[in-house]
């Protein structure tokens, strides 16, 4: 991508001027070579989201990049969603922990930001919303709910074993004499089934098995699906993760309701974080957590520090911050209900109410 566009190696004229537009198609290979070199970039501002969300969830998308005498200078993607459950929003990015602006200058996010909100002007949402890892707009109302975890991967093996804290550790190491293996699946069957299981067990629809088989399709071996067998061969826990420049984020993941007593959960992440460490992998990414839940809990014990994020919003026609999420009262009698379905309805319903989560 670097040889493909060298203009990116050049230092922006920041006298420029600025210049912000849709993205087409044509802009992708532009695009994601912005993406791979800009520091402010993640995995979630490549530009296979953008038809990945429109062909699975049915969503508009309204991908921005700014550009300073023809060459980018920033990009943004966002999506429009029309919920049932949380209304009419413009989100970058639904259904990922990070999004917002990635920028090469400050104007180039002034600029943009300025484009999103005339956007969400024209589109006639309740309101902008922008999952930044850093504040970007400090005059926002802030959604301080959600954190992220993330900590170097050690160059040797055995070394990230021992950093682990003790009694971590010892969970670890319980699998591992359990004789559980992992191996790195194709398919995204064994995947789906055990997701699936894992989150009526937590009451909230799943995304349907098409949308992790185009995730693997769009982003091919950056997209892998890694799984936990048991001693007998069955398959018992299993995550979904995405690599990005030297980075291994785990994101999503499932497993059979007894496998946080076998500790089928804790050694895949060592095994995960293992076979990151042994292919040259620099970061592990944990994602998102809710305070005050067991995921957060479970990051921390692994030695991970908590990073807020920065999820800002301006509002457009809502009077406060929504609180989508599933620690809302609101919610709870259909978290509840969902819980109470029989495992082939939840499915079956569940991919036709995934559109309506963000």
């Amino acid at each position: 991508m670097k040889q493909d566009h060298p203009e990116l190696l050049r230092p922006l004229d920041r006298t420029g001027c600025l210049h912000v537009r849709q993205a087409q198609d044509g802009d992708e290979s532009r695009w994601e070579a912005f993406v791979e070199l800009c520091p402010e970039a993640t995995f979630f501002h490549r530009f296979g989201w953008k038809r990945l969300l429109a062909k699975v969830l049915h969503h508009r998308t309204h991908y921005l990049l700014a550009e300073q005498d023809g060459r980018l200078a920033g990009v943004l993607p966002l999506v429009e969603v029309r919920s049932l459950l949380f209304g009419h929003s413009l989100v970058s990015l639904p259904y990922c922990t990070y999004g917002g602006a990635a920028c090469m200058t400050p104007a180039a996010r002034q600029a943009l930001h300025r484009a999103a909100a005339e956007l969400a002007q024209e589109c006639k949402v309740e309101y902008l919303e922008m999952r930044n890892l850093r504040v970007r707009e400090p005059h926002w109302p802030r959604q301080d709910l959600y954190v992220t975890f993330r900590k170097e991967i050690l160059p040797e093996v055995e070394a990230n074993m021992l950093a682990i804290p003790r009694k971590q550790r010892a969970m670890v190491r319980k699998g591992i004499k359990a004789g559980m293996t992992s191996v790195v699946e194709r398919s995204t069957r064994n995947f789906c089934a055990l997701y699936s299981n894992n989150m009526q067990r937590h009451g909230t629809p799943p995304l349907p098995q098409r949308y992790f088989d185009l995730l693997r399709e769009e982003f091919g071996r950056d997209c892998q699906v890694l799984t936990v067998m048991d001693r007998y061969g069955e398959p018992v826990s299993s995550v979904l993760s995405f690599y990005f420049r030297d980075e291994v984020l785990p994101y999503y993941a499932g497993d059979v309701s007894a496998a946080r007593e076998m500790a089928a959960n804790d050694f895949k992440y060592w095994e995960l974080m293992r076979r990151a460490c042994e292919q040259g992998c620099r970061v592990f990414d944990y994602g998102r957590s809710k305070r005050g839940t067991g995921s957060f809990d479970f990051k921390k014990n692994w030695g991970f520090e908590a990073e807020p994020l920065q999820y800002e919003f301006k509002l457009l026609r809502r009077p406060r911050v929504p609180q989508n999420n599933p620690l809302n009262p609101k919610y709870r009698l259909f978290i509840k209900a969902w819980r109470a379905l029989p495992a082939p309805i939840a499915s079956f319903l569940g991919a036709r109410l995934a559109r309506h989560l963000t």
